[in-house]
C-alpha cells in the first residue's frame, strides 16, 4: 500500500499530529451533540466517548483502507445530526433503556458500514457528481441552522429540546425560567476565542486554544460540574456486546435490525456524499485524484466497526483534512497518524476531558454551524435561475423542519424536473430554428477559425466548448479547461461558446473558478459569441465585466483575432 513506501514521512506525521489535535474538540462535541436529546445522567460522558471512538476507529480505517490519499474522516455535523435523530427516537421508543439507545446506534453504524462497502462495490461514487449545486447549498445551510438551533441551549447552561419545532417554539419560555449566565459566558467566550485568536497566529488551532483557555478558567472558577461533560471511562474501546451496564437477554435481533437498516441507510447515503465531496476538494489542493469506489469501501470499514464498538458514525471531514493537507500531510499515514493519536488521548487523557464545559463545546459546535451555512448561496438567489432558487430553498426549509434525506431526495427529484423542462424547451428550439451543432471535436477548428498566424497560434490556445455547461456535464467541463497548456509561451486563451446554450449555478460558478485558474497562471481570457441565457447569468454573476471586462468579449470569432493582432503588434 502506498502510505508504507513514502518520501514524504515528516509532513504525514506532523499533519496527522494537528489534524488529530484539530479533530479532538470536535469530535467530543459532536458525540455529545448525538447524545444531547436523552435524559440519562451519563449521556454527556457517553457521548464525549462515542464521539472520541468514532474518530478514532473512522479515522485509522478509512485511511487504512480508503481511496483518497490525505483525507481525515470522523464525525461531521451532517452525519451527527441524523445520529442524534436516531438515538433520540430509540430513547422514546425503548422507554428510556439506555442499553438500546446503545444497540440500536450501533447497529445503525454497522449497517451503514455495510451500505457504505455495498456502494463501493458496486460502484457507485462516481454518481456523486450529479448532485446539483441548489440541492448540495440548500441541504448543508439547513444543517448549518440545525446544528446552532441545537446548540442555543447547552450555550445558556439548558437541555435542548429533540424536535426544530420544540428549538423553536419553546425557546422564550425556557429563557424565562432561567439560564446560566456563567455557562453563557463560557459559550460566548469559546466563540470570540475561536474568530480572534488566528488573528495572532495560524499555527495553533483556535478551536482547540478555546477549549483549553476556556476549560482552564472554568476549573479556576469552581463551574458547575452538572455543566460539564463528566467523567469519561478511560481504557480500550469494548464492542457492544461486552460493554458493562448492557444486558442482551430477551433481546429480538430481528426487530432490532429492521429497525436499524433504514437510519444505516440514510447514514451511508449522506456520508457518501459528505466523504466524496470531501474528497474532491483534497484533490483540487493536492493535484491528485481519488479513487470513488475505494474511498466509499474504506469509509464502510471505519463506521461498521466504529459502529460495533459504539462510535458515532462518520465522514470524511473537509476542515481536518484541509488541515492535514496544509500541515504537510500527503498519504494515507497522516490519517492513521491522527487516529492514533486520538487513540493516546482516549487512553491517557481521558480524565481531563471531565472537566469541559458544555457551553464550551455548545460555542464550537455554533461556529461550525456558522461555517457550514452556504451565504453565498443565498446571497446569488435574486441571480440564479429562479428554478435553481427554488429548489435549494426548497432544500434548505425541508432539511431544517422536515427530514434530511426527504430533502435531499426531493430536492433531487424536482432539479432534475426542472432540468429536464429546461433542457427540452432549448432543444426544441435548436429544432425548430435549425441549430443542432454538427459532431464536436475540441482539437478540431471550426469552419470560421481563419486569418491564424503562425504567430499567433504559439501565443494563443482556443478552447472550444460544447453544448450546457450545468451540474451534470461538470466534470467533463472541468477537464476539457483543465486541458489548457500550462506553457509559458501562450499568452491568451479563446473560450469559444457559441455551441453552450444554457448554464445553471453550478455551471457558472465551475466556469468562474477556471477562469480565475486560468488568469493565476498569467493567461489573458477572451470569450466570444456568448449565447443570451450564458451571457445574463454570467452578467448577473458579474463574471462579466468583474473577472472578464467587456472589451475581451466578442461578438464573433473574427473580431476576437482582430483584437489579438492589434495587441500583438502593440
Amino acid at each position: 500500500m502506498n502510505f508504507i513506501k513514502t518520501d514524504n514521512i515528516k509532513g504525514d506525521i506532523f499533519g496527522g499530529v494537528t489534524a488529530g489535535i484539530v479533530a479532538l474538540p470536535l469530535a467530543l462535541a459532536f458525540g455529545i451533540q448525538a447524545f444531547g436529546g436523552i435524559n440519562h445522567p451519563s449521556a454527556s460522558a457517553m457521548g464525549a466517548l462515542a464521539g472520541l471512538v468514532g474518530a478514532t476507529l473512522l479515522g485509522f480505517f478509512a485511511a487504512l483502507f480508503g481511496g483518497t490519499h490525505s483525507q481525515i474522516s470522523g464525525p461531521t455535523g451532517p452525519m451527527t445530526v441524523i445520529t442524534a435523530s436516531l438515538v433520540s427516537a430509540a430513547w422514546v421508543s425503548s422507554g428510556g433503556n439506555y442499553s438500546m439507545v446503545l444497540i440500536s446506534m450501533a447497529a445503525s453504524g454497522v449497517f451503514c458500514g455495510l451500505f457504505q462497502i455495498l456502494f463501493g462495490v458496486i460502484r457507485i461514487g462516481k454518481y456523486v457528481r450529479y448532485i446539483p449545486q441548489p440541492v448540495l447549498s440548500g441541504f448543508m445551510s439547513g444543517i448549518g441552522v440545525i446544528i446552532i438551533l441545537q446548540q442555543i441551549y447547552p450555550l445558556m447552561g439548558l437541555k435542548s429540546p429533540v424536535m426544530v419545532f420544540d428549538m423553536i417554539a419553546q425557546l422564550p419560555a425556557r429563557i424565562a425560567g432561567g439560564i446560566s449566565v456563567e455557562a453563557l459566558l463560557y459559550g460566548i467566550g469559546t466563540i470570540i476565542v475561536i474568530y480572534a485568536f488566528p488573528l495572532i497566529t495560524r499555527k495553533v488551532p483556535s478551536t482547540l486554544m478555546a477549549l483549553i483557555i476556556l476549560t482552564v478558567i472554568s476549573i479556576c472558577c469552581s463551574f458547575d460540574a452538572a455543566l460539564t461533560i463528566g467523567n469519561i471511562p478511560a481504557g480500550l474501546p469494548m464492542p457492544f456486546f461486552l460493554k458493562d451496564g448492557i444486558s442482551l437477554e430477551g433481546l429480538d435481533w430481528w426487530r432490532i435490525a429492521e429497525a436499524s437498516i433504514v437510519p444505516g441507510l440514510t447514514l451511508a447515503g449522506l456520508g457518501s456524499i459528505d466523504t466524496l465531496l470531501t474528497s474532491v476538494v483534497a484533490d483540487n489542493i493536492t493535484n491528485t485524484k481519488h479513487n470513488s469506489n475505494q474511498e466509499l469501501i474504506g469509509q464502510g470499514v471505519g463506521n461498521a466497526l466504529s459502529g460495533l464498538f459504539c462510535g458515532i458514525a462518520g465522514a470524511g471531514a473537509t476542515m481536518r483534512t484541509v488541515v492535514n493537507i496544509k500541515s504537510g500531510g500527503r498519504t494515507q499515514l497522516s490519517g492513521m497518524v491522527h487516529a492514533l493519536l486520538l487513540l493516546a488521548i482516549l487512553l491517557g487523557l481521558g480524565s481531563l476531558v471531565q472537566y469541559v464545559p458544555l457551553s464550551v463545546l455548545a460555542g464550537i459546535l455554533i461556529t461550525v454551524g456558522w461555517g457550514i451555512i452556504d451565504f453565498r448561496g443565498f446571497k446569488d438567489l435574486v441571480r440564479i435561475p429562479k428554478a435553481d432558487a427554488f429548489v435549494l430553498m426548497c432544500v434548505f426549509l425541508m432539511t431544517v423542519f422536515v427530514d434530511l434525506l426527504t430533502a435531499v431526495g426531493i430536492g433531487m427529484v424536482i432539479a432534475c424536473v426542472l432540468f429536464m423542462k429546461r433542457t427540452g424547451d432549448l432543444v426544441e428550439k435548436q429544432y425548430d430554428g435549425g441549430l443542432l451543432a454538427e459532431g464536436f471535436d475540441k482539437d478540431t477548428p471550426w469552419e470560421d477559425e481563419d486569418g491564424i498566424t503562425d504567430e499567433m497560434k504559439r501565443r494563443i490556445y482556443i478552447q472550444r466548448l460544447d453544448g450546457p455547461i450545468f451540474f451534470g456535464s461538470i466534470t467533463g467541463f472541468q477537464n476539457t479547461m483543465h486541458s489548457v497548456p500550462n506553457d509559458p509561451a501562450i499568452d491568451t486563451v479563446i473560450i469559444r461558446m457559441k455551441r453552450v446554450t444554457f448554464m445553471d449555478q453550478s455551471g457558472v460558478y465551475a466556469m468562474e473558478n477556471c477562469i480565475k485558474d486560468l488568469q493565476a497562471m498569467g493567461k489573458k481570457v477572451l470569450i466570444t459569441i456568448i449565447q443570451p441565457q450564458p451571457s445574463i447569468i454570467m452578467h448577473k454573476m458579474h463574471i462579466i465585466p468583474t473577472l472578464v471586462p467587456e472589451e475581451n468579449t466578442f461578438g464573433t470569432f473574427r473580431e476576437c483575432i482582430e483584437f489579438v493582432k492589434e495587441n500583438m503588434a502593440d
